[in-house]
């Protein structure tokens, strides 16, 4: 019965007997609505304001994936300069610039020929840098690091040439760029850091960082005066390196990458770049000429600021004795100090799973397309050491005269070298680096990332770095 009663109770009577709760709830909306009342309400100019805001933002590169970040890297190579500019998102992943991954732009020759002139050797760098300050958003420009990374072209000069040419550039990026200079950011590279960047390059646009070192390839990297070898090894191999002399590079590097820790075995061989050691193989010939020249050439070749006599023997060209003379030169059988070691007594890093997939680029690339046993149109092909000793016996055959018909795609500068290039890259390879002449390797010129095709070049490494920092 008392409930029936319940049901019916008054609205005055409910409200009495919930006074206290109902005071509650009304409190903070009727405060509520006292400041909706008091504010003024969003003008036409707020709302401009606002559209303003995100409009600038577009502007200096926010989009649904955050920030974007520009590099601007200076490869001033011995045998020509090029520039690469690269543009990130927050993630550090590559992102189009106009309808490619990267700006790429290359002149020659390099920093190292005007060696008596430092002003001259900064102006060649201005159409370049130009170029590059074109493609960075004007708002971003002060925001962009350039750098400028010159390699054994000059670390090979005498006295204080080097010094000199680099001092001219910092003075020429100052004068006449907008980009951020970093302090350090012109120097000569040691080879560690050349071997390194261009490790990073290359493991990075596969994909491969953020596991196991046993995931990553191995690099060989054939520039104009020097070449790198690089791959990743155990902790345990790393805790086994050969201690150096001092002021000379480490064996091992420590680096952290998407969350990875690796031991970076980098070594880099001074003078045995292919430019350099022509030089170093034609020291080592006799007075009746060098057996890796083409018969019927008779000539000198520069380099560094020196001349070299090569001419042909007699007899002309021949495999097998430029093989012997290349040994010579690359000190096969210096003593070796250590468990094993590649070539002139350098510790070989102990081999391991980080060294089975090998990736080799620069003029190893480059003298296979012109000797024709890979298409120059496409930037990755697998091959291996031995392709290099059977295109090495057709080119030492050949006479100078017939070069240019045989080989159409060779440069005149290089016409009388192709046999000694060709033998010295399988050398280098076989008994300096002590590959198997029937292992594959990958000959690459560029890597592809995601749709397109990037430079697998060391500048690349150095830009992650940059915007790292």
């Amino acid at each position: 019965m008392k409930r029936s009663l319940a049901r019916h109770d008054s609205i005055s009577d409910k409200i009495h007997r919930y006074r206290g709760v109902l005071l509650v709830i009304a409190i903070p909306i009727l405060l509520v609505t006292f400041v909706l009342y008091v504010m003024p309400g969003k003008s036409s100019t707020d709302t401009a304001v606002m559209e303003e805001i995100e409009i600038n933002s577009r502007k200096v590169g926010a989009n649904s994936r955050g920030n974007r970040n520009y590099a601007v890297i200076f490869d001033a190579g011995s045998s020509g300069s090029r520039v690469h500019v690269y543009c990130f998102d927050q993630n550090l992943d590559l992102v189009p610039i106009g309808s490619e991954l990267e700006l790429f732009e290359q002149l020659k020759p390099g920093l190292s020929f005007y060696a008596k002139d430092p002003q001259a050797a900064a102006k060649s760098l201005l159409s370049l840098l130009n170029k590059a300050e074109s493609v960075v958003p004007l708002d971003l420009r002060s925001k962009t690091p350039v750098r400028v990374g010159a390699t054994a072209g000059l670390r090979a000069l005498e006295g204080d040439a080097a010094d000199r040419i680099l001092q001219a550039v910092r003075e020429l990026l100052k004068d006449r760029s907008a980009l951020k200079s970093e302090a350090n950011g012109v120097k000569i590279l040691d080879g560690t850091q050349e071997g390194s960047y261009e490790w990073v390059t290359i493991n990075y646009l596969l994909g491969k960082l953020g596991g196991t070192y046993k995931d990553t390839v191995g690099i060989i990297d054939l520039g104009g005066g020097s070449v790198q070898m690089a791959y990743a090894i155990s902790k345990e191999a790393a805790s086994n390196a050969p201690n150096v002399p001092a002021g000379q590079d480490n064996y091992v590097n420590e680096m952290y990458l998407k969350g990875s820790k690796y031991y970076l075995y980098v070594h880099s061989y001074l003078r045995y770049g292919l430019l350099a050691a022509r030089a170093e193989i034609l020291k080592a010939s006799d007075d009746s000429g060098n057996p890796c020249i083409l018969e019927g050439f008779d000539g000198t070749y520069a380099y560094g600021g020196n001349q070299y006599k090569a001419s042909a023997p007699s007899s002309g060209a021949s495999m097998e004795e430029c093989r012997r003379v290349t040994h010579k030169a690359l000190k096969i059988n210096d003593t070796c100090m250590h468990m094993k070691c590649t070539f002139g007594g350098i510790w070989n890093g102990g081999g391991g799973d980080g060294q089975k997939n090998l990736f080799i680029a620069s003029f190893f690339f480059d003298r296979a397309a012109e000797a024709g046993f890979i298409k120059a149109a496409d930037p990755v092909a697998t091959v291996q050491p031995h392709s290099f000793a059977e295109a090495a016996k057709r080119a030492c055959g050949t006479k100078y005269a017939d070069i240019k018909a045989t080989y159409p795609a060779v440069d005149v500068g290089n016409q009388a070298y192709l046999c000694l290039d060709l033998v010295y890259q399988y050398t280098l390879l076989v008994d300096g680096f002590g590959l198997d002449p029937y292992q594959d390797i990958t000959l690459v010129k560029k890597v592809k990332f995601r749709n397109s095709f990037v430079e697998a070049a060391w500048p690349l490494g150095s830009a992650i770095e940059a915007v790292s920092s």
